[in-house]
C-alpha cells in the first residue's frame, strides 16, 4: 500500500469519536474510491482487488471480526469483503452495498456512495451496544455483465447464508444515496402519475420495499423515517416494476429474506447513471451524511 494511502486510513482512524457522519471523512472515502489508476469494473481485476483491500482496511479499523469472501468467475477470483459487529447475537442483519463499477467510468454515486455509507457505518458502530449481529457486506459484480446472475457478489452472499441456516432478520441495501437535486422537475419516475404523489423534486431519499416486504422491512421502514435526519419518502410496489429490484437486495429476495433499497432513486434523478459524468462534486455530502445517520439510528433501535 502506498505511503500516502496508508497515512490517510491512519488518520481517518484517529478521527473524533462523533456520533453522526463526518462529511469530511466522507470525502476522503470518495476520493479513494473514484479516482483510481483505473475504472473499477470486472475487465480491472487488479483495480478490484486494490478497492476491496481498501474496504478491507479500513473495516480493520473498527473490528477484528472481517472476512474476504472468494468466488471464481471466469478464473478469476473476485471477493466480498465482511465485516461483523456483535457476532455472538443470534440474529443478524445484513447492510450492502457494491463496489464495482459499470464500464468506464468512477462510480462516484453508482456505488462508491453507498460503500462509503458502509466505512462510515462501522466507524459508527464501534464500540456501540447492538440487539442484533450487524454484518456490513461490500459487494463486488453487481453491474452488468454479471447483474441478475449467480455471480453477483450478493447472490454468493444470500446463498452461503441459507446454507449456514443462519438467523437473518433482514437486508439493507444503499445503492446510491448522494445525488439530490432542489429544481422542479428533477424527479422522475416510472409511471408520470407518481409525481402527483411523489412531487417533481429529487430531494428526498427513498426506501424502496415490496409488496408483502416481510417485518424487518416495515420495522425498518417506519424507524428510519421516524429519524428525521433527512427527508424521506417510501414506495412500496410490486416486483415487476421497472427499477424496484434494481440492486443487490433482489438476491435477497430471491432467497426468502426481507429486503429494501435506500437510494435517491438511480437514473429517474441522477442523469450521470453509468456515465463517465458520475464524479464526487455532483454529490451533495450533508444530505449524503444524514442518510447515513438515519441507517445508523435505525440499525441501533431494531
Amino acid at each position: 500500500m502506498r505511503l500516502a494511502l496508508l497515512l490517510m486510513i491512519m488518520s481517518i482512524s484517529f478521527c473524533h469519536a462523533s456520533n453522526d457522519s463526518d462529511t469530511s471523512i466522507i470525502k476522503r472515502h470518495l476520493t479513494v474510491l473514484t479516482k483510481t489508476q483505473k475504472y473499477r469494473n470486472y475487465h480491472n481485476i487488479d483495480q478490484l482487488n486494490k478497492t476491496a483491500d481498501y474496504i478491507r482496511s479500513v473495516f480493520r479499523l473498527y473490528t477484528d471480526n472481517v472476512f474476504i469472501q472468494e468466488y471464481t468467475v471466469n478464473n478469476q477470483v473476485y471477493k466480498n469483503i465482511i465485516c461483523s459487529f456483535n457476532i455472538s447475537a443470534k440474529k443478524r442483519i445484513v447492510v450492502g452495498a457494491h463496489y464495482d463499477v459499470c464500464n468506464e467510468q468512477e462510480g462516484a454515486d453508482d456505488n462508491a456512495s453507498g460503500v462509503v455509507g458502509l466505512l462510515e457505518l462501522a466507524r459508527q458502530l464501534k464500540g456501540k451496544k447492538l440487539n442484533h449481529r450487524i454484518d456490513l457486506v461490500a459487494y463486488t459484480l453487481e453491474e452488468p455483465p454479471y447483474f441478475r446472475t449467480e455471480f453477483m457478489g450478493s447472490y454468493i452472499h444470500a446463498k452461503s447464508l441459507i446454507s449456514r441456516k443462519a438467523d437473518v432478520l433482514g437486508m439493507v441495501s444503499l445503492e446510491m444515496i448522494g445525488y439530490f437535486k432542489d429544481k422542479s422537475k428533477s424527479q422522475d419516475y416510472p409511471i408520470g402519475l407518481l409525481s402527483m404523489f411523489y412531487g417533481d423534486k429529487g430531494d428526498y431519499i427513498t426506501i424502496v420495499k415490496k409488496i408483502a416486504a416481510g417485518k424487518f422491512a416495515n420495522q425498518f421502514n417506519h424507524i428510519f423515517r421516524s429519524a428525521r435526519t433527512i427527508k424521506t419518502k417510501t414506495f412500496t410496489g410490486p416486483k415487476s416494476l421497472s427499477g424496484i429490484d434494481f440492486s443487490d437486495h433482489l438476491n435477497y429476495w430471491k432467497f426468502g429474506f426481507s429486503a429494501l433499497m435506500i437510494t435517491d432513486t438511480s437514473f429517474y434523478r441522477n442523469k450521470n447513471y453509468h456515465q463517465k459524468t458520475d464524479q464526487m462534486d455532483t454529490l451533495d455530502l450533508n444530505r449524503m451524511a444524514k442518510v447515513i445517520d438515519a441507517v445508523r439510528i435505525t440499525l441501533l433501535k431494531l
